[in-house]
């Protein structure tokens, strides 16, 4: 996915040698955060119908969901599924064909977009830093296009929250990709933003530069910044999110990936043998919290309701059968089991 800048392409602005970005301030002013009563709205994201047509082909259709203020929300699907559509829409580059949404208290419309984009910020997968500009230099030119006060002020608390102060004054074009990575998550911290878009941020990285990114994240929900977090790494979701969504064209599941391990897989027993059973059937079968079991390359796989109550139950039986047992332990799908389950569900209806 790569979402330019809100306001203006720095590629397109090096070209033409000038920009004329909007600011906030040429644009009706929405109020934003705690009304008058300290109150404020109940979503950092409410997204209700949402649907996006390019003529004939749809990019996503009726999507619905809600992000709470501090939540770090994943938003999964392969490749064409419409996360970059529905994130470009969210963030006011194109506007949807039909249903609703507000983004940090603000309702989506064309009217309202300046004080959205004011409210939020995007980091894409691709930096877009200016290479032949100090790491401020790239700094001070963003919060210009931002119309922001204090612009020394928040460029030193940008770079302190990714660890930067020692590398202000170094070409953005002499850093290494996480190091670049970094830089652009402080572009994206300096307009202090409801919520913040991330696309892909530690693609490429190594693994000490993603942990780094992994822990600028955490820090960023300690802090209260709601988190829109597009990713391909499964295991990144599921270590850093809250919630997740899986999106292919229409919204397939949402929720914890506890709660989708649990709708899409039944709870069983690994057991590990030495060897197989002579007659499993008649070890197993007789096991009354047993409700399906199958061989595996290891042992066996037993469907069970509740494993706390099966286990001991098991045990005993192979321990009469004359097994061998080396484990008896409860099966954990991960997020990337529930994933693969509904893209090959897809695959195959599409097939049908």
């Amino acid at each position: 996915m790569e979402v330019r800048p809100p306001l203006v392409d720095p590629e397109a602005t090096a070209r033409s040698g000038s920009a004329e970005p909007t600011t906030v301030t040429e644009q009706v002013k929405v109020p934003v955060g705690p009304g008058p009563d300290g109150s404020r709205p109940d979503a950092a994201l409410a997204v209700e119908h949402l649907t996006k047509r390019f003529g004939d082909r749809v990019a996503f259709d009726d999507v619905s969901f809600k992000v709470g203020y501090g939540e770090v929300f994943g938003f999964l699907g392969p490749n064409g599924a419409g996360k970059t559509t529905t994130v470009r829409t969210l963030g006011t580059l194109i506007a949807p064909s039909s249903g609703s949404a507000s983004v940090a208290g603000i309702p989506l419309s064309a009217k309202n977009g300046s004080a959205i984009r004011s409210r939020i910020s995007m980091m894409p997968e691709s930096p877009g830093l200016y290479v032949r500009l100090t790491v401020t230099e790239n700094l001070q030119c963003f919060a210009g296009l931002y119309d922001l006060d204090d612009v020394p002020g928040r460029i030193g608390r940008a770079l302190r929250a990714v660890n930067l102060e020692d590398r202000a004054r170094d070409l953005c074009g002499s850093l290494s990709k996480g190091l670049r990575q970094r830089v652009a998550l402080a572009r994206a911290l300096l307009n202090d933003p409801a919520v913040l878009f991330l696309d892909e941020p530690t693609s490429g990285l190594d693994p000490v530069a993603t942990r780094e990114v992994h822990e600028l994240i955490s820090s960023l929900r300690e802090q209260g910044v709601t988190i829109f977090l597009t990713t391909h790494r499964l295991e990144e979701a599921e270590r850093l999110c809250d919630r997740v969504a899986i999106l292919n064209t229409t919204l397939r599941l949402i929720g914890r990936p506890d709660e989708l391990r649990q709708q899409l897989f039944r709870r069983s027993l690994d057991v590990r043998l030495r060897a197989p059973l002579g007659d499993p059937g008649d070890v197993l079968g007789a096991v009354p919290e047993i409700e399906r079991w199958e061989q595996t390359p290891s042992g066996y796989a037993l469907i069970v309701p509740d494993p706390d109550l099966a286990a001991p139950a098991v045990a005993r039986a192979l321990v009469r059968a004359g097994a061998d047992v080396l484990s008896i332990a409860e099966s954990h799908h991960s997020l990337e089991d529930v994933y693969l389950e509904l893209v090959n569900e897809d695959v195959e209806a599409k097939a049908r």
